[in-house]
């Protein structure tokens, strides 16, 4: 009989006699639920809209909703308190939210543990009885700051010193607040420096303790092993067996199982313990997914399950060999009996079953646990364990649990019905499947991106938005080391600014000529010819990537994590601006003519991007452009351009001036040979620049005054972490910034809300963009005149809940600062500051809290939190702003994916957002086309991108839509109906009243 045969027969044993032990009824509720196609939707909108809720009257709203239809799962009796419940809940919410969870709880009681003392210890006594030894893992909030990793890290050590208590889990994420991606080595010193005394506490224990470095997410894979091998290189741990986690669905596992291997031989020659390396095939599929596709990045696990099957294989195969087992005992952990199977008997015929535990989750198969555990003698249950008062905090753990379980690739769902003969057949099939492809070779990662040595990296057909930098590649880190290194010191770009420094009127004067001559003959180009040189343009910027990050770094004080995604903006720019160029020549009936001189004027605080899109933008209409540089950062201008002219745009289509915004500013704008000017910058500067040229043909993205809405329905933990980003990166010094946060109802009394956001203020890094542990950089200039004013005084009514404190003497590195009590009308509400301060206000409805959101001046950017359809619908028929977001960070618009630009006075000009499909058509002129008596399809690329989304992402929408707005046209004498025709065509609601 083959070693198959033998593992399919123990499999078929297990599952029989499994099939003999009565089931726990919570555990027989799972199985409905899972088997119901319905089910997992329903949980997983039952646990975010009816249990995450602080405020029972919320839950009470959501529990009406989602009890009106109950799915076929629960019993009919449940069914029934369901209706009832939900017809009561509005009404008495405070009897019926408190019911809905206990009953829940009870539900899912033999999911996680109760972590209180009175029931802790009676809840492990009972499951030891039953021959079983547990893992505990701590569950809490989730951790964005210092506090409540500490408080996580007591709560383990709390654990660990029980006498009922000998082994524990603990993720690297929970011991520390969140840290900067590029502070690898300072992070692993940081990890190591906290968890080293728990540690110590395990190895001093007078009774055997272990504890387990658990693994999460793909970016975190090397973090945990070096901090794993770190501490047990501590010589006063050399004697305590400890383990850590490894992910089959990870490539990449396989040569971190080997690279400890080497270091655990090494420690065992020494005389040290071994250690334990528990193989999982991986529970954040999901996440893993959604950061790939965000970020452009290949998905870091394996693209289909007989994939990480098969490599659960390998590790296996590597793993239990006589060789090994002395310095690394392996723990098989999973449910699939097909794979316990074939570990045990394989750990048999190698004689290696000493070193081997095998594990499962507690309550997931119940049965099947007791039937292997009779076989292999012990069995560790993986013991999820959560205080009474933070259970919805084990609403993800409990999620990933039900998706996992939900997936009919996963073994999972055939686990109460493995003695049907098809439901055993597939999965046979599947395990002799993947034990074939484990002799296949296999790659070592699925994430290869290496900065050092790719410029140019490969190109999608179409357009698609180029990857970031990925920090979790160690090549990646040591390249943006090298950068990093050369900040302080850095002089690149001081030539060409002086170089390129326009110092008197007839120096100007010969400046605009020469350009306007230039652009003449850029725009008598073809599209195509124009299109090919921006696509060389984009392979330009990613060859000038680390120059681009070393100079913005240097210059504006950017962060690696701010100045990256920057150049990414910047290639995005080129490449989209060179696909539609190639549509200004498609629309039928019409003709574009290009203008001969186009004048940029970015802003300091992007300082690559924004030049590189109004530039680019300019070319691609066929116009040169005169790119005039911030004053607060010229060399980034500078190392911009020099990129754009290696790929072939010419020196007299694209010019570099520099000039005296006093003195000579005003005439390069006013000059009548400058046929657009694209502005990004304060309102006032474009007012300003209007009053100098009432006829100037002006674009511009202006000033924001942005807030994010809270509701009660929101996930809280995420609503700080998107409120934290939006508000602070890179200062606060974004014109998309969330300078205001809007708490609705029940959520200006929410605990954790309050105490999730003064964590993880506090907790931010601020320092030199050179550190890569910098989470805040340095301001512009030092603080001065309103937001000075901002930083150092209160109004009316307002306290400080984080106090903003001056870090430096020059006044340029600030923590950030939250004020409340922040009054509707107040200088904080409408006033933009331009740094790192927030203030909170609160509203009664979110009806009133959408009149204060749009209650400014401006209307660039907006956000909402909330888990509820109706509020985000309300919320997206009512709010004034142009990029609006609902559920994440309201910074950081994507090309194509998130055109930028606002309302009213966020925006001067004809209002085309910038990275969107209509931007180019402002850049020029339009005519009817020869021998047409009108344009056949004007306004067709309005329709066919309202209410689109052309990014096709799986995980989030980006919809471009056009709101009608009222507005008078008026035909003058002499003036032809069919320009008239012209201007009504685009209307996105279809035929206007005339």
């Amino acid at each position: 009989m083959t070693h198959a045969d033998e593992t399919i027969g123990l499999a078929r044993r297990w599952a029989e006699e499994a099939a003999h032990i009565r089931p726990d009824p919570s555990a027989s509720r799972l199985a409905a639920m899972l088997a119901d196609p319905d089910g997992l939707r329903f949980a997983v909108r039952f646990i975010d809209e009816v249990i995450r809720p602080e405020d029972e009257a919320t839950a009470a709203h959501a529990f009406a909703g989602v009890a009106r239809r109950p799915p076929e799962f629960p019993p009919g009796r449940l069914r029934v308190a369901m209706r009832v419940g939900g017809l009561l809940a509005p009404r008495m919410p405070r009897l019926v939210v408190p019911a809905v969870r206990r009953v829940l709880r009870t539900m899912v009681a033999h999911l996680v543990v109760d972590a209180t003392d009175r029931r802790l210890g009676a809840e492990i006594a009972r499951i030891r009885r039953g021959g079983f030894d547990l893992n505990l893992n701590l569950l809490g909030e989730e951790v964005l700051g210092g506090r409540e990793a500490d408080r996580r890290l007591a709560g383990v050590g709390r654990l660990l010193a029980r006498d009922d208590v000998d082994y524990v889990s603990v993720k690297v994420s929970s011991a520390v607040a969140p840290h900067a991606p590029w502070a690898f080595d300072e992070e692993v010193a940081t990890v190591v420096d906290r968890l080293t005394p728990l540690f110590l506490q395990a190895a001093r224990a007078p009774a055997r303790k272990f504890i387990n470095l658990d693994m999460e997410e793909y970016r975190d894979l090397d973090l945990t092993v070096a901090v794993f091998t770190r501490i047990l290189d501590d010589p006063r741990l050399s004697g305590l067996e400890a383990g850590i986690a490894l992910q089959a669905y990870l490539p990449d596992s396989r040569d971190a199982l080997r690279r400890i291997h080497a270091w655990a031989a090494k420690r065992r020659s020494g005389g040290g313990a071994p250690v334990k390396v528990r193989l999982v095939k991986g529970a954040n599929l999901p996440m893993e997914k959604v950061e790939a596709e965000l970020r452009g990045w290949p998905q870091a696990p394996w693209g289909t399950k007989l994939q990480t099957d098969a490599h659960y294989k390998r590790l296996l195969d590597d793993a239990l060999r006589p060789e090994r087992t002395d310095a690394v005992r392996i723990g098989v952990a999973g449910h699939n009996l097909f794979d316990v199977a074939h570990a045990w008997l394989l750990a048999g015929e190698r004689g290696v079953r000493p070193a081997v535990d095998i594990e499962m989750l507690l309550g997931m198969a119940p049965g099947q646990a007791e039937v292997v555990r009779g076989d292999v003698g012990r069995l560790l249950l993986y013991t999820p364990v959560v205080h009474p008062g933070e259970f919805d905090v084990a609403i993800s753990y409990l999620v990933r649990r039900l998706e996992e379980g939900a997936s009919p690739d996963n073994f999972m769902p055939a686990v109460g019905r493995l003695t049907e003969d098809a439901v055993f057949a597939r999965e046979r099939d599947r395990f002799l499947a993947a034990l074939t492809a484990s002799a296949d070779p296999a790659p070592r990662t699925r994430r290869t991106q290496d900065r050092a040595t790719e410029h140019a990296p490969e190109k999608p057909a179409g357009f698609a938005n180029t990857p970031d930098t990925d920090p979790a590649l160690a090549v990646n880190r040591r390249w943006m080391r090298g950068i990093l290194a050369r900040v302080p010191t850095s002089d690149i770009g001081v030539c060409g600014v002086a170089e390129h420094s326009v110092t008197g009127p007839a120096e100007l004067d010969a400046l605009l000529a020469a350009a306007e001559d230039a652009g003449r003959a850029w725009g008598g180009r073809t599209v195509s010819e124009r299109a090919a040189l921006l696509r060389g343009a984009a392979d330009a910027l990613e060859a000038a990537r680390a120059r681009l990050i070393e100079v913005m770094a240097s210059e504006a004080g950017k962060t690696p994590a701010e100045a990256d995604p920057e150049v990414s903006e910047a290639v995005d720019f080129a490449r989209y601006y060179a696909d539609r160029c190639e549509e200004l020549d498609a629309i039928p009936g019409a003709r574009f003519r290009p203008v001969p001189l186009t004048v940029v004027l970015p802003p300091w605080n992007f300082p690559v991007a924004i030049p590189a899109g109004g530039a680019l933008a300019a070319l691609a209409a066929g116009s040169a452009a005169i790119l005039k540089p911030a004053p607060q950062t010229p060399r980034c201008g500078e190392v911009l351009a020099e990129a754009l002219w290696s790929a072939g745009i010419p020196r007299e289509a694209l010019r570099v001036a520099h000039v005296d915004e006093d003195t000579l500013g005003p005439s390069l704008v006013t000059d009548a040979r400058v046929r657009r000017v694209i502005l990004t910058g304060a309102y006032e500067t474009a007012a300003r620049l209007r009053s100098l040229r009432p006829d100037l043909p002006l674009l511009a993205e202006t000033s924001g005054k942005n807030a994010i809405v809270v509701t009660p329905s929101a996930d809280m933990d995420l609503a700080v972490r998107d409120v934290v980003h939006s508000a602070f990166s890179h200062a606060g010094q974004k014109c998309s910034a969330a300078s205001i946060v809007i708490l609705v109802g029940a959520a200006a009394r929410s605990r954790r809300f309050r105490a999730q956001l003064v964590d993880a203020v506090h907790s931010l890094r601020v320092g030199p963009p050179e550190d890569p542990r910098t989470q805040v950089g340095p301001l512009i200039a030092p603080a001065g005149g309103k937001l000075l004013d901002a930083l150092t005084t209160l109004d009316a009514g307002e306290t400080w809940l984080v106090p903003p404190r001056r870090l430096d003497e020059d006044g340029r590195l600030w923590n950030p600062g939250i004020k409340e009590g922040v009054r509707p009308g107040s200088a904080a509400h409408r006033v933009e500051f331009f740094g790192p301060v927030l203030a909170v206000m609160t509203a009664p409805t979110l009806a009133e809290a959408v009149r204060i959101q749009s209650g400014v001046d401006y209307g660039l950017t907006a956000g909402v939190h909330s888990l509820d359809r109706g509020e985000i619908a309300r919320w997206l028929d009512t709010v004034e702003a142009g990029n609006l977001y609902v559920n994440r960070g309201i910074t950081g618009a994507i090309v194509r994916r998130q055109p930028f630009g606002g309302w009213k006075s966020s925006t001067v000009g004809p209002g085309c957002k910038t990275g969107g499909p209509n931007y180019l058509s402002a850049l020029g002129e339009w005519e009817g086309a020869p021998g047409t008596g009108r344009w056949q399809d004007v306004g067709g690329w309005v329709r066919d991108e309202h209410g689109s989304d052309v990014t096709g992402l799986a995980c989030e929408s980006n919809i471009l839509r056009y709101l009608p707005a009222p507005v008078h046209v008026r035909l003058a004498e002499g003036a032809a109906e069919r320009d008239l025709d012209r201007v009504l065509a685009p209307s996105p609601s279809g035929p206007v009243p005339r």
